[in-house]
């Protein structure tokens, strides 16, 4: 019973990548509709506060701690880094790439919780090691695969019968470099989402350890970032026909991204930052790419390029070398730990004998 309790949080990380892997390709066809970002995230948002807000209040009513003015601080930060921000950037990459492309940046959260998580002591380097070396070979190898992913496209490698070709042109020139531009500009925005994606599994960890009520602080979280959304998006269009979804499906997604992927998989992340650490959970990211294109390269005919395929690739083979020489660590710091745990029994054991042998 013990060994199935272990397997708990991967079981539930699986599911989550699963569900944010259809996340990601419903959010594609929300954009491709003109749907405004802000106002889809402040929708989510809202739907997974109400969701969860009497979850929260039945099941953790009786060991729910007192809100204090740091947690509330905390959890608005929360809200900023890890919901409102990182997501409007991630809608602005899909819209600028492809749905495949952000699941593929997704590779690197791991990495960048890892580099983020040195210097507060969550995670260490080292070099003596062999599990030293190989974590800081894998942060190097994944560094390098997030450049190529950034700035290398490559050549499309999936060709579709139903595309249409473009004769060649000087729009279809200029097509191009505006094409390329978004790209790139896809990419930073990503990048940015990224890295605010990290800051927000170590933001987690330490409120996880103030307030540890998993719903209480996910409707918290959620409530404050429906508002900035709200809040943003009336001071730039005030315009009420961008609160109106335009087709059924957009209204689907709204209340699947705020149910599932605002509501139970910030659950979910939240009590496995808790049981097993913030790079634990970010290392299960690369699997929502591998997901996301089983739907996205034959329903939705997005289009693979080279560069992503090559930039994922060394992406997810530095996030390996870096998992093994974390896993080894822990293994090492278990085996230690048993041995002082030998050597304190020994030495209560020695003391017993020597006290019963004093007449």
């Amino acid at each position: 019973m013990k060994s199935c309790v272990e397997w708990y949080p991967i079981f539930i990380m699986l599911a989550i990548d699963f569900a944010f892997a259809i996340s990601n390709i419903l959010l594609k066809k929300i954009i491709l509709d003109g749907m405004n970002h802000l106002v889809f995230i402040t929708y989510r948002q809202s739907i997974s506060t109400i969701f969860l807000a009497p979850i929260a209040f039945f099941l953790e009513r009786n060991t729910r701690p007192k809100l204090t003015p740091q947690i509330l601080c905390n959890l608005f930060l929360s809200a900023i880094v890890g919901a409102s921000l990182t997501q409007y950037l991630f809608l602005l990459g899909i819209e600028y790439t492809s749905a495949t492309f952000s699941c593929a940046f997704v590779n690197m959260v791991p990495v960048i919780t890892f580099l983020m998580a040195l210097p507060f002591g969550l995670e260490t380097i080292n070099i003596k090691h062999g599990s030293g070396i190989a974590k800081l070979i894998g942060t190097l190898i994944c560094v390098g695969g997030a450049f190529i992913l950034t700035f290398y496209k490559g050549i499309p490698l999936i060709h579709f019968s139903d595309l249409q070709h473009v004769s060649p042109s000087s729009d279809a020139a200029i097509s191009s470099s505006k094409i390329k531009e978004r790209w790139i500009l896809g990419s930073l925005a990503l990048f940015a989402g990224t890295f605010l994606w990290s800051s927000w599994f170590l933001l987690q960890s330490f409120i996880g350890n103030q307030y540890p009520c998993k719903y209480s602080s996910t409707v918290i979280m959620t409530f404050f970032s429906a508002i900035q959304s709200a809040i943003l998006t009336l001071s730039i269009d005030r315009r009420l026909s961008i609160w109106i979804p335009k087709e059924k499906i957009d209204m689907l997604t709204i209340v699947y991204a705020g149910l599932i992927g605002s509501g139970m998989c910030y659950v979910g992340m939240s009590w496995c930052v808790k049981k097993r650490g913030p790079v634990f959970t970010a290392a299960f990211s690369p699997l929502v790419q591998i997901m996301a294109a089983m739907f996205d390269v034959p329903i939705l005919h997005e289009q693979l390029h080279l560069g992503s395929v090559i930039g994922s690739a060394i992406v997810i083979a530095g996030l390996y070398f870096l998992l093994w020489g974390k896993n080894r660590e822990m293994q090492k710091v278990v085996h230690e730990t048993e041995e002082k745990k030998d050597k304190e029994l020994t030495f209560k054991d020695l003391e017993t004998n020597s006290e019963s042998r004093i007449p």
